[in-house]
């Protein structure tokens, strides 16, 4: 279990516009408050990566999901976990509302997950907004699988790491993504990464 004080600290700095290094319900990830454009384009520096490629984010429920994104009844967000034979899985909605266009694909889409792992669905709770959850690692590189992987040169351009999961050795893998794609008969997916 994680450490309160921990939480707590993650919390702050977020809430202060700040960027964090965290343990996800998949890999380890950069994040920040979603809707801080500041600090999402601090994200985009730290990852060296092109700002045109959108960002993947974290939500802690269903309700929150609904602030964000427009939701058929045909797909619902429950379902994507059965599709994905249980692993943590990403939608890439493609009717967005409430979010800054810098956290956008080019079509205006977003990826959102529910998170189910206790400390990154806590952070979200308590912030109340979505946490961006990229990978941390440099653009193109691999992705760190547990802590261990995430190089120097990330780790110290964030304001706060986490201390929880930090001596997991477990190799993760990143979630699986589904695009939902809006047609004439409602809505369809594809899978874009398994």
């Amino acid at each position: 279990m994680y450490e309160q004080d921990d939480l707590e600290q993650a919390l702050r700095v977020l809430e202060q516009g700040g960027v964090i290094l965290y343990p996800t319900d998949t890999i380890w990830g950069i994040g920040c408050d979603a809707t801080c454009q500041e600090a999402v384009q601090r994200i985009y520096r730290i990852k060296q990566r092109e700002d045109s490629k959108a960002l993947l984010l974290l939500v802690d429920s269903e309700e929150k999901l609904r602030q964000y994104v427009v939701v058929s009844e045909q797909f619902q967000p429950s379902q994507a976990r059965e599709w994905s034979g249980g692993k943590p899985t990403t939608i890439i909605y493609p009717r967005v509302k409430n979010l800054p266009t810098s956290l956008l694909a080019a079509d205006g889409s977003v990826g959102i997950r529910i998170t189910q792992e206790p400390f990154s669905r806590a952070l979200c709770e308590k912030l109340g907004k979505p946490l961006v959850s990229t990978s941390a690692n440099l653009s193109g590189m691999p992705s760190a699988q547990c802590f261990a992987q995430v190089s120097e040169q990330i780790s110290r351009q964030v304001d706060y790491i986490c201390r929880y999961r930090r001596d997991d050795f477990t190799p993760a893998q990143p979630s699986t993504i589904l695009r939902l794609q809006e047609n004439e008969n409602g809505y369809s997916y594809s899978v874009l990464r398994k």
